[in-house]
């Protein structure tokens, strides 16, 4: 019954806009135009994206809510525990919708109902006979039993070693793979939605590994999976694009990213919710760190801006420093309230997060503690050192530089690389660091020395199936 009214409310909406579009448009251009009822509403382009941005985050390959994964046209028909997705011609018999409908629908699952129309669009579908229009190249299968296949080394965008030193995660096409520290073999694939994985965060127990990135154009998504077990804990979808950065507070509880909309968000990591949304950029925000107490928020921006929030409300406090350029990346100091940065610029510059001397009419940068040696190439990757004694600066050169913090000389030149460095982790004891970059090799460096230790490509290399490239 609570079906059909929905279906009978919808259809009498489309009708009435259908009948009244004229007469409306005038009244008000800027509404929407008038829907067709009886025009066929198309799987892959209306449907299948509706799903993507309100669903894909717990029913996807690494997380099967209710063992329902709606992910490609196949598996929303299989549908799971509560059975077949839907019956083509009888939305009225079809679980889908059944789920999405009602005052108080059962999906999305801690978010806002899908709207009104959406929920029509998708019953219209149904009732249109539920017609598969996916084109064949967008139908290649990856899950856990379908790894992707790679041709070539995929360009490594984030490094990260869990903080007992025993394990490196190295981002791939759609996965996170899971190395011994030492480089001595893969451990473990994590496999999911997000095509891109921009940044890959552990928590500071090391229990969480945060995987931050999306698919470009559809949707960006943060992956929380159990750094014990391997499993998938949540996914959080959120905006329409690839999302960067990532940052916990510091007892773990929520989470910070940036976005291509030009905000920064945070949630919480238990239920997945948006707690705080900003918008003081105007470009997309490309870093997010919290300070050493999580009462503050620092984000970094392609305006050039570094910009200081209060956490708990999202009140704008201060521009740490001035506008050098578009900025990139950014990184905290392990132990102390200082951020490095670095862009197209090519100077690192370290600053302090909260301002002790009041502005002049000069605009002096009062915040900046140190400005570092112009690097070869546009700065792409930043990163401290355990214990705080130094930094590593990485870019488009195609090498790592290793700063002593206290003077600013450069300690260790780290050569080899083919291509651009997109990543730098340290390892937790200080004494290896790991770099990633275009070429598609992880390499493991002795700090001290500057000596290689090890390079190994995270993949194998095959013939193609699913093919992810330097390209991806």
């Amino acid at each position: 019954m609570r079906l059909r009214i929905v279906l009978r409310v919808a259809a009498a909406v489309f009708a009435v806009a259908l009948a009244f579009g004229d007469r409306t448009a005038a009244a008000s251009p800027n509404d929407k135009p008038a829907v067709d009822p009886n025009a066929p509403v198309s799987f892959y382009k209306q449907v299948l994206p509706i799903l993507q941005r309100k669903c894909q985050g717990c029913h996807q390959p690494a997380k099967m809510n209710g063992k329902l994964m709606l992910t490609t046209f196949e598996s929303i028909r299989k549908g799971g525990s509560a059975g077949e997705g839907f019956v083509p011609g009888k939305p009225e018999e079809s679980e889908l919708v059944e789920q999405i409908s009602g005052a108080k629908p059962a999906m999305p699952s801690n978010s806002p109902p899908l709207p009104a129309d959406e929920v029509a669009m998708i019953a219209r579908w149904i009732l249109q006979g539920a017609k598969d229009d996916t084109p064949p190249r967008a139908k290649d299968l990856i899950d856990a039993d379908h790894p992707p296949v790679y041709a070539a080394p995929p360009l490594i965008t984030a490094l990260a070693f869990s903080p007992d030193g025993k394990s490196l995660a190295v981002s791939g096409y759609r996965e996170i793979l899971i190395h011994k520290a030492d480089g001595s073999g893969l451990e473990k694939r994590l496999i999911g939605e997000a095509q891109r994985i921009e940044a890959l965060v552990y928590s500071s127990d090391g229990a969480i590994l945060a995987c931050v990135g999306g698919s470009p154009g559809r949707f960006g998504e943060v992956q929380f999976w159990d750094a014990k077990t391997y499993k998938l804990r949540g996914a959080v979808r959120s905006s329409y694009d690839t999302l960067y950065g990532g940052a916990f507070t510091p007892d773990g509880s929520k989470f910070a990213f940036g976005c291509a909309d030009n905000s920064a968000r945070v949630v919480e990591v238990k239920s997945g919710r948006e707690t705080l949304r900003i918008d003081h950029h105007a470009d997309w925000v490309f870093g997010t760190t919290f300070s050493l107490d999580g009462k503050h928020l620092i984000t970094l921006g392609r305006d050039g801006a570094l910009k200081l929030t209060e956490a708990a409300t999202g009140s704008f406090i201060d521009d740490i420093g001035k506008n050098y350029g578009e900025l990139k990346v950014l990184a905290r100091h392990p132990k102390d309230n200082q951020v490095v940065i670095g862009g197209d610029e090519r100077i690192p510059r370290l600053y302090k997060i909260f301002r002790t001397q009041a502005r002049d009419m000069n605009y002096t940068d009062f915040n900046l503690i140190r400005a570092f040696e112009t690097q070869p190439g546009p700065i792409s990757a930043v990163a401290f050192a355990p214990d705080g004694g130094s930094i590593g600066v990485g870019g488009v050169g195609g090498e790592v530089r290793i700063y002593q913090l206290s003077d600013g000389v450069r300690r260790q030149t780290l050569a080899g690389h083919e291509g651009g460095v997109y990543a730098i982790a340290f390892a937790p004891d200080g004494k290896s660091v790991a770099t990633g970059g275009f070429d598609g090799s992880v390499r493991l460096f002795d700090v001290a020395s500057g000596k290689l230790q090890k390079a190994f490509v995270p993949v194998q290399i095959d013939k193609p199936r699913t093919i992810a490239h330097a390209s991806n």
